[in-house]
């Protein structure tokens, strides 16, 4: 006859197993059933490690970190295998059992199926993903929805931006989308070289034509033909190779080094630079005429201190990439270390976050990065209340971005609404669905 507490488990919808001092099952309920795939009786009297087949069970299992101290456990994501051999992600809360006289007598585990939650999480995001960049603010919306069209044009593109705001990756963009992308796509980095090489790398030589040149060199145009030529830094290159570059653009004939004839070359150019172009101009640094011409079609990458209402979603896109690469089953970040990632201003840009969050994944046991994998650098104190979190949910991270930013700038929705990226109109509504308590200040910033 089933107890009037076997009666409560059952009705439940979070999985609940218990487990004596030698980690043998001793009860699970209906839920868990259904979440593992694995029957009652089969699960009765193994070991959990057995069952559940978990990502933690063996560098960091939340219920021995709770039989350990006798505390209850934060929560904590993890991944589960199925009976089926599928993996399943869930939510981990665990506590001690105590028998009448106080004596630990084993402890208890709850946990929940986040396939749904996943999924939609994966949905989310697909509608703010292109390519390899993500995000969701304004500026970035911008750009996902200029990148079809400009792709099917073959008008020149200079891409400005902040090192490390991901510049190649929409020139790869660009020419993936585009009638030319079973053509060849060259990338040169115009800083890398010297200018006497990065010309003959750029039109090509003859042999002969210079003390080394022993054969002829196929330069960079001549191989894009028909493709398309990613010149990268070029705000870094010479006045001398600006004329030719100029020249280049206006007929499309490229004259390698020591050649007698020019030879017609179909390619289409896009530029990118970290440099501010039209300040370099006004300095009579680079050419005004070579700007106009490369200028055609502008693009503006923000840098991610102007985009930090992406965070988020980038801290999830880069933690999935470096999962596949490196096979681990990171779940992410503490909310400790969620508030260390927020508050930096990161000078290297989306670059320099996932070289943190690879360095957090390199140190980390576990499969939570928490403050102690960060660079020391960014382990400032955690803000009050937020030891307390005990979810790293996308819902009471968005929470935390808000306040944060609403307290930065001392109630001015306006510009926290700025500073996150996003349209005050929708801050308004997240401040209102999320039930935040704007702090006190000016909370109307000259709205």
């Amino acid at each position: 006859m089933k107890t009037h507490r076997d009666i409560i488990l059952e009705s439940i919808n979070e999985g609940v197993f218990t487990v004596d001092l030698d980690w043998r099952i001793t009860s699970f309920n209906r839920a868990a059933v259904k979440i593992t795939g694995v029957p009652v009786e089969k699960a009765l009297g193994c070991y959990c490690w057995d069952v559940f087949h978990a990502n933690i069970c063996e560098s960091d299992c939340t219920l021995r970190r709770t039989m350990d101290s006798g505390q209850p456990s934060v929560i904590t994501n993890a991944h589960i295998v199925h009976h089926s051999g599928r993996k399943v992600p869930i939510r981990i809360s665990a506590a001690v059992l105590h028998n009448d006289s106080g004596n630990i007598v084993g402890g208890v585990e709850t946990f929940q199926d986040l396939s749904q939650v996943e999924q939609l999480q994966k949905e989310l995001k697909s509608h703010y993903n292109f390519a390899d960049m993500v995000g969701q603010s304004p500026a970035m919306r911008q750009v996902f929805s200029l990148l079809p069209r400009l792709a099917n044009t073959d008008s020149t593109v200079l891409i400005e931006g902040p090192s490390g705001t991901g510049k190649e990756l929409v020139a790869r963009a660009i020419h993936s989308l585009s009638p030319r992308s079973d053509k060849p796509l060259v990338v040169v980095n115009c800083a890398a070289l010297p200018d006497t090489l990065l010309e003959s790398e750029l039109f090509g030589h003859k042999a002969g034509a210079f003390t080394d040149a022993r054969r002829d060199r196929v330069g960079r145009f001549t191989r894009a033909h028909e493709g398309t030529i990613f010149l990268d830094e070029i705000g870094d290159i010479s006045p001398a190779l600006q004329v030719r570059l100029l020249r280049f653009l206006e007929d499309r004939v490229v004259e390698p080094l020591g050649a007698n004839e020019p030879q017609p070359v179909d390619v289409r150019v896009v530029a990118a630079t970290n440099k501010e172009l039209k300040e370099e101009v006004k300095s009579g640094r680079f050419r005004e005429d070579l700007y106009y011409r490369i200028r055609v079609i502008h693009i503006r990458l923000p840098s991610l201190k102007e985009r930090k209402g992406d965070l988020l979603l980038l801290i999830d896109h880069i933690i999935d990439k470096l999962n596949h690469l490196q096979n681990r089953e990171i779940a992410g970040v503490s909310p400790e270390a969620m508030a260390c990632l927020m508050e930096h201003d990161y000078p290297g840009n989306v670059r320099e976050l996932e070289n943190i969050l690879e360095q957090g994944m390199v140190l980390c046991p576990g499969n939570i990065i928490k403050p102690r994998h960060l660079p020391p650098e960014l382990r400032p104190q955690a803000q009050a209340g937020l030891a307390d979190m005990g979810s790293t949910s996308l819902k009471d991270m968005e929470k935390v971005l808000i306040m944060h930013a609403l307290e930065r700038h001392k109630g001015s929705r306006k510009s926290a609404a700025r500073d996150l990226g996003i349209d005050v109109s929708t801050l308004y509504r997240k401040i209102k669905s999320l039930g935040l308590e704007v702090p006190k200040g000016d909370q109307e910033g000259g709205d």
